[in-house]
């Protein structure tokens, strides 16, 4: 190892906070404070890499300085294609550069003529969103998204191919947000923050997947930064300022269940920076070693430490590197070279060989590991095959010219990333020629006016085209699409085994806990049917698992005795108070296996109540029961839904008799009541924003107490008394719903008008709901009811959840209801229902255990433009367990006719299920995708059988029944969008004519 401290790497004595090396390995950025505002830097690598270089004065070793940001410059981020560097400061803003064609070279402002720009780089976009400083940016894989987050508790997604379009905004984080790092998979994204947390959001619907606290729980004071990293094999995220037994760790987080079993400890304080090298390395000389990766740790004790997975000890550690804390590190793409910098202003170069970190993995290997652990896709498409077919139709020839281009430019694009050129832009830019968007730009102006009422004129840069813009054609790569991954169930194996080892410097820990330590489980000690992500393997492939070696080479967090004591610590009494447990709390089991904590404005979400840390905090977070004496009105940013009081687990009477079929199903059903309180507040809706209040007993008139509900809605308030304590309350932007002690329903306007009498309930209420002008109540005798309130009629009359709940410990876990009326219920063995009021039945529409869900592959049948599932109720029961055909196949050994009906069966259920949840939006989407499963396939027959159903009769009949309408589609335009889908197989282009001549002729009628 050779370390290397370039004294000309400098920002003239101020800090410099992050450092990046480009994807091609010849420059590097820094980024930091300047004199007067934030400075961002571009250097050349090569007088780092080599001694000669340095010497010669003719190679210039400064490339770029810019100082657009305002303030201090917190991270600097190059793009996966090195197009695009990324930079986010104090001034809140996140500003994009890209290389400009230089016209000559100029000197940095106000300095003296020695230091000049080799090299143009202009700012082409600046994303304003945050309110705060920003403190990390982050590109995703394949640069579809850009991520930044700041000291305002928010993470904003940038879409990197339309900036400055903003996709989300991730809110959930209480502390300032100061790390950020993307799973390589492209599923998730994890942020780590001073609230003394770490999450992960998933990117499919952009809500938090989990809420990791225990690690960090012990932490004081703070870092400047939170940089964590994930493994190269997506395995493990490794977290920034952890705390282990009251000594400074950085915490590793298996991917499977979330674990946190395991460290990195020795650094004296606290560690501010974690990095992963991007490469996967192999023994030297040994061919059936095994992968392992190697992490780089940085602290504020101003060392920096390197770890390998195989190794127990780190590799090196290299004390009192500089003066101040660690800020940033970045690894080249080789793997071999690393570069550190500090607050002290200065960077550190360390050069490794092959012999200290082993033989990296060329990029196919990489992908074995990658398709080993996630699965590939087995999909065959026969267009090779077709190639000398005569295309007969001029349509077709459209679509299949189309698509030879599409391709076409889609490997030429890839090409120039490869070389890492930048890409020569045409003369033309959307049919215009820039010699004519210069001189269009002459003629617009762009006036304001200020408070005094003078003009002023925006001024235009127009000098420098070339700097392109963000067109989709400069991001070729194409994405892996992201699904949702499954909750593992398996319980970790407990062992008393505490055997003490010598802990010495940046060595090993030994387990704490004198009574209970709990050991990994190995990858052998897992059952056969579950792999890293919990499906279900029909295949025996053999998996590689890079990191694995971590299970015995590093510290295991300690685990107290799960127990009454430990499992309630964070549920406060006024929480409890809402509740009548039904059982012994000895006997309550903390559950992990929960359905997806996705909100979703179109449902209310009631989650089953299970009593463990995460449970209780997420619980805390909703803040959707809140006491009257607590000052304030719940954040309107956790509040995306009105949620009803969540489910304890309720034991099912004991005398339940499995063979008496007359029984009632109250008899049988008891699901648990809100338990009474003196007053709480909730909000109910957010687009407009309406508030409820509700205080019992607030007066007492003729001997009967009277309760008042409160209600504001964007400022304007109303209130209402009703003759008895209520129970509960909920609404939507239309209405308002109560439940009160006595069993009695009243439901009124948002204005407060009373829109229905009251009514009469036969059990207490257990869950209420609004969405829309629809009110859902379930009784705790188990009966559904739905109103529709705006045609004074029931939809959905006395319907019984016996027959759905089988005998046993079954009860619900979760219920909602759509915006379209459709009740919605979920039980706590994993399955989902609906009520059809069509079909007068519950319909079942997910299932956990359903291998059809774990095992589909539609992957070749998405397209990169594809928009993500829609968020319909749909996919907010599958949530979690949707894999979705976004992650590659688990059956790696299957028989392609397997894989090929399992997943023709998914997309079908798909199909019904958004049928009968009356969701258009994701009929559509299925819809699209079973069309590009039939074509890719070859199913001419069913294929056949879509357009006829779509199509319709082309003349008029009295005998046709057809329906020109499904869920409120025009079921031929869902045909005008599927042809193009049919046009791209010549196979079928008789099919394509067919229906494409008879939509012509209905048009023309």
């Amino acid at each position: 190892m050779k370390l290397l401290k370039p004294s000309w790497v400098s920002h003239n004595g101020k800090p410099i906070f992050s450092v990046d090396i480009h994807p091609d390995g010849t420059k590097f950025a820094t980024g930091g404070q300047g004199e007067d505002s934030g400075k961002v830097m571009i250097w050349n690598m090569a007088p780092v890499l080599r001694e000669d270089d340095e010497k010669k004065e003719h190679i210039p070793k400064m490339l770029c300085q810019m100082d657009n940001h305002l303030a201090c410059v917190n991270c600097v981020r190059w793009s996966n294609n090195g197009l695009y560097l990324a930079s986010g400061g104090d001034d809140k803003l996140v500003m994009v550069w890209k290389r400009a064609a230089l016209i000559g070279p100029s000197t940095v402002f106000g300095s003296s003529s020695k230091l000049a720009n080799v090299e143009q780089w202009r700012c082409v976009t600046i994303l304003r969103n945050h309110t705060g400083d920003v403190m990390d940016v982050a590109w995703s894989p394949h640069d579809v998204w850009l991520a930044s987050c700041s000291v305002d508790n928010t993470i904003v997604i940038w879409n990197a191919r339309k900036f400055p379009e903003m996709v989300s905004c991730l809110r959930g984080h209480t502390g300032l947000v100061k790390g950020l790092t993307w799973d390589p998979v492209g599923k998730y994204i994890a942020s780590q923050a001073d609230d003394h947390s770490l999450k992960v959001w998933r990117t499919v619907d952009w809500q938090m997947e989990t809420d990791i606290t225990k690690p960090f729980s012990e932490c004081g004071g703070t870092t400047h930064v939170l940089r964590l990293s994930w493994s190269p094999d997506g395995q493990y995220l490794v977290s920034a300022h952890a705390m282990n037994n009251s000594g400074p760790t950085a915490q590793i987080v298996e991917r499977d269940g979330w674990r946190t079993n395991m460290d990195f400890v020795g650094h004296r304080k606290a560690v501010t920076v974690v990095k992963f090298n991007p490469k996967i390395f192999k023994k030297k000389q040994k061919s059936s070693s095994c992968p392992y990766c190697c992490c780089a740790v940085g602290s504020k004790d101003r060392s920096l430490s390197v770890w390998l997975t195989s190794l127990k000890r780190p590799l090196v550690v290299i004390h009192d590197l500089f003066d101040k804390s660690i800020m940033d590190i970045s690894w080249t793409l080789t793997g071999l070279g690393i570069l550190v910098c500090s607050m002290d202003g200065t960077v550190a170069y360390l050069d490794f060989s092959q012999d200290e970190l082993g033989d990296p993995l060329n990029e196919d290997e990489k992908n074995t590991i990658h398709q080993n652990i996630y699965g590939k896709s087995l999909a065959i498409t026969s267009t090779e095959q077709l190639s000398n077919t005569v295309i007969e139709n001029p349509e077709m020839l459209k679509y299949q010219q189309e698509r030879s281009a599409a391709a076409a430019t889609a490997q030429s694009s890839a090409h120039a990333a490869a070389e890492q050129a930048t890409p020569k832009l045409t003369s033309v830019v959307n049919g215009e020629s820039l010699e004519d968007i210069r001189k269009n730009l002459l003629k617009k102006q762009v006036e304001t006016r200020t408070a005094d009422g003078r003009r002023r004129i925006t001024p235009l840069c127009i000098a420098q085209l070339d700097t392109g813009d963000f067109s989709p054609a400069l991001f070729n790569s194409v994405p892996i699409m992201p699904g949702a991954a499954v909750p593992n169930q398996l319980t970790p194996q407990l062992s008393s085994d505490s055997s003490q080892g010598q802990a010495t410097s940046l060595g090993l820990r030994p387990p704490h806990d004198p009574l209970l330590a709990s050991c990994a489980p190995s990858g052998s000690a897992k059952p056969l049917e579950e792999n890293k992500e919990g499906y279900l393997l029909l295949g025996s492939a053999s998996k590689i698992e890079p990191m694995k070696a971590l299970d015995s080479r590093f510290t295991e967090r300690s685990k107290a005795t799960p127990g009454v004591t430990s499992a309630i610590t964070s549920i406060t009494v006024s929480v409890l108070n809402q509740y009548r447990l039904k059982d012994s709390v000895s006997t309550l089991k903390s559950k992990d296996e929960s359905s997806s904590d996705s909100e979703d404005k179109t449902a209310n979400i009631n989650k089953n109540l299970s009593f463990t840390k995460r449970k209780a905090e997420l619980m805390m977070e909703g803040g959707e029961v809140v006491e009257k004496r607590k000052k304030g009105r719940p954040r309107k940013d956790k509040m995306a839904v009105s949620m009803a009081p969540p489910f304890p687990q309720a034991t099912p009477p004991s005398d339940r008799d499995t063979g008496r079929v007359t029984m009632s199903p109250a008899a049988v059903l008891k699901l648990p009541t809100p338990s009474l309180q003196k007053s709480f507040s909730l909000q109910v809706s957010t687009e407009p924003s309406v508030f409820l209040e509700v205080e019992n007993e607030v007066s007492q008139v003729a001997g009967s107490k009277l309760s008042q509900i409160r209600c504001s809605r964007d400022g304007r308030d109303w209130d209402t008394l009703l003759p008895c304590s209520i129970l509960t309350a909920t609404g939507s932007s239309d209405v308002i719903a109560v439940a009160c002690e006595d069993r009695m329903l009243s439901v009124f306007s948002s204005c407060g008008r009373r829109l229905l009498p009251a009514m009469q309930l036969a059990t207490a209420p257990s869950a209420l709901h609004c969405s829309g002008h629809y009110v859902m109540v379930l009784t705790s005798g188990g009966a559904v009811f739905v109103w529709d309130v705006q045609k004074q009629t029931a939809t959905v009359k006395n319907q019984s959840l016996q027959t759905i709940i089988p005998v046993g410990d079954i009860t619900v876990s979760q219920t909602l209801l759509t915006q379209q009326g459709v009740p919605v219920v979920a039980l706590t063995n994993g399955k989902s229902y609906c009520f059809s009021s069509a079909l007068d039945t519950w319909a079942l529409i997910a299932d956990k255990a359903d291998s059809l869900v774990q095992c589909a592959d539609f992957r070749s049948c998405l397209t990169t433009h594809d928009a993500p599932v829609p968020s319909g109720p749909l996919a907010v029961m599958q949530g979690r367990n949707l894999n979705g055909g976004r992650l590659v196949s688990r059956l790696s050994t299957a028989p392609h006719q397997l894989q090929q009906s399992l997943t023709s069966s998914f997309l079908e259920c798909q199909l019904a299920s958004a049928r009968v949840l009356l969701s258009p939006q994701e009929y559509r989407y299925w819809l699209l995708i079973y069309a590009r499963f039939l074509v890719t396939e070859g199913s001419e027959y069913r294929l056949r059988e879509l357009c006829k159903e779509l199509l319709g009769p082309v003349h008029k009949s009295a005998a046709s029944s057809w329906e020109p309408t499904t869920l409120g589609l025009h079921k031929r335009d869902l045909l005008r969008e599927v042809l193009p889908v049919i046009g791209q197989n010549l196979r079928f282009q008789r099919i394509f004519t067919e229906y494409q001549d008879q939509l012509e002729l209905v048009r023309s009628k």
